[in-house]
């Protein structure tokens, strides 16, 4: 510690000591106290106590007024890519939430923004906080989530002393008698006949892989960043089964700047395929074998990684692309429903349902472990499976029920 006497305006003499305080929780950069005081002694107890709780807490209200949210948000950020274990997607995702936070805390002092203000805050985003229209409760949800990391992250850091996402609450908007009388588990999938249209309009007026990839969608439960990362030893055609390894993410939809990761569950899963659909896929990788042979010496920038549905280059294809197909087919078949290259794993729960599956089986193919999804439909399927089976019995002893009435 170091101690001066200073002379001040009016004349009058205090002493002044400086010191070496921990250093700062969040940038590690030196930080020192200083302290004025009438007596030398005075000076000095009044830096050693201030030092002594920062060693204790290490909270310094001064310090921490002066960084603002958007700079904790990018440091917590930081470490939360590295550390988390998360997929390049959902960094992704809570990058799109710091955003918004950015938008209402950025330039604020961390420690400025209270229980009261963070709680106004959900409440806009409910009201017009996404350019004039309401967030959904969804999109709150996952906000609020990034925003209590932060500010865990903060607190842990002795930033602030009280996270001010604690105990809020996620404003709710009531369901109108109409949303309730649209909403339709069935809209999510595809009923039998609906798929058989959809497959049969893709068999006839599709384009080149289509058929492969539609079908292969269909009948695996796969989902569409699985399907456009199959590799060529990714198919056992000995055994007609499939093996799910990992997921392919592309930001930018520029075919040569993807990225490669574990499935969404991180783990691997065999699956048993159907004869027909491993026929098709087999046939698929003999053509890219042949075309590689023939044009990989010709294209410059051949990307040879042995994709099964790949470019005339050897580059995999995006998730956009395939979204773009179906809406190609879609606009041909009338079918009311928005569905997406997504909606194919839900129609293969239904189909799995419908065949007899059990309900852990289904999850363990299609790669579910929070079993609400699966459930949702199974349980709708099921049901519906029970009423039709109570108009089969009745219709098969339609003669003796006719007596009962007479």
């Amino acid at each position: 510690m170091h101690c001066d006497k200073i002379t001040l305006k009016s004349g009058q003499t205090r002493w002044v000591c400086i010191a070496d305080a921990p250093p700062h929780p969040l940038t590690g950069k030196r930080r020192q106290i200083e302290r004025r005081g009438k007596t030398k002694k005075e000076a000095k107890n009044k830096v050693e106590e201030v030092i002594d709780k920062l060693t204790v807490d290490q909270f310094d209200k001064k310090a921490s007024a002066k960084i603002k949210f958007s700079k904790v948000a990018e440091k917590w950020l930081s470490v939360y890519e590295v550390t988390a274990g998360v997929k390049r997607g959902t960094v992704r995702i809570r990058e799109d939430q710091i955003k918004i936070l950015d938008k209402y805390f950025g330039d604020a002092p961390i420690t400025s923004i209270t229980h009261v203000i963070y709680q106004d805050f959900l409440i806009q985003l409910s009201i017009d906080g996404n350019e004039g229209e309401p967030y959904l409760e969804s999109s709150i949800r996952g906000i609020n989530t990034c925003a209590k990391m932060i500010f865990k992250f903060a607190k842990k850091n002795k930033l602030i002393t009280e996270n001010p996402t604690d105990d809020v609450e996620i404003p709710k908007k009531p369901k109108t008698i109409e949303e309730l009388e649209n909403q339709s588990i069935e809209d999510e999938y595809f009923e039998k006949n609906e798929l058989e249209l959809f497959l049969k309009t893709a068999l006839e007026s599709g384009l080149k892989l289509d058929k492969e990839w539609f079908f292969t969608l269909a009948f695996t439960g796969m989902r569409p960043g699985e399907v456009i990362a199959l590799k060529k030893q990714d198919l056992d055609f000995e055994n007609n089964r499939i093996r799910i390894s990992k997921t392919l993410t592309n930001e930018n939809c520029n075919m040569r700047d993807y990225n490669l990761e574990t499935t969404k569950t991180s783990d691997i899963r065999i699956i048993d395929v159907d004869e027909g659909i491993m026929m098709v896929l087999k046939k698929l990788v003999h053509e890219n074998d042949t075309h590689k042979l023939r044009y990989r010496t010709q294209i410059d920038d051949f990307h040879d990684e042995d994709f099964v549905f790949q470019r005339k280059n050897g580059y995999p294809y995006v998730r956009q692309f395939l979204g773009e197909r179906m809406k190609r087919i879609m606009k041909k078949i009338d079918i009311k429903k928005h569905l997406t290259p997504h909606s194919f794993r839900h129609t293969h729960i239904s189909m799995q349902t419908e065949a007899g599956a059990e309900l852990p089986t289904i999850m363990e193919r299609v790669g579910h472990k929070d079993p609400d999804t699966t459930l949702k439909i199974y349980t709708h399927v099921t049901n519906k499976m029970k009423e039709k089976s109570v108009q089969n019995v009745a219709a098969y002893h339609s003669e003796i029920l006719k007596e009962l009435t007479v």
